[in-house]
């Protein structure tokens, strides 16, 4: 096989490749201060266009819980989202606090 017939054999598989499962997930973060939820929703959106393999991430503040809802093709369980999703609340809420993280919902699109 030539190494023309081999990359084109390549992108043909490349193109006829099954799609991925999506999945989309839905995280609540309890215990946030009131005075921070807001701000903070705004910064975490922010940083997950950063990471790019979590899709269509976005963050809000209801006035007592922050929610994230985002999707990938890798996390069904939101396992990595969490933890991405812990790590940026510490970043963005200055001082800590008591809270706790739990999975709202998953879904497979």
């Amino acid at each position: 096989m030539t190494e023309e017939t081999r990359r084109v054999a390549e992108e043909h598989l490349i193109e006829n490749e099954a799609p991925k499962p999506r999945y989309r997930v839905v995280l609540v973060c309890t215990g946030v201060p009131t005075n921070a939820g807001a701000q903070a929703a705004l910064d975490i959106t922010e940083e997950f266009t950063q990471r790019p393999w979590h899709h269509n991430a976005v963050c809000c503040w209801d006035g007592h819980v922050l929610i994230l809802q985002a999707e990938s093709d890798f996390d069904p369980n939101g396992v990595a989202l969490t933890d991405g999703f812990s790590d940026a609340i510490s970043a963005t809420i200055a001082g800590g606090f008591d809270g706790d993280i739990q999975v709202q919902s998953t879904e497979l699109m």
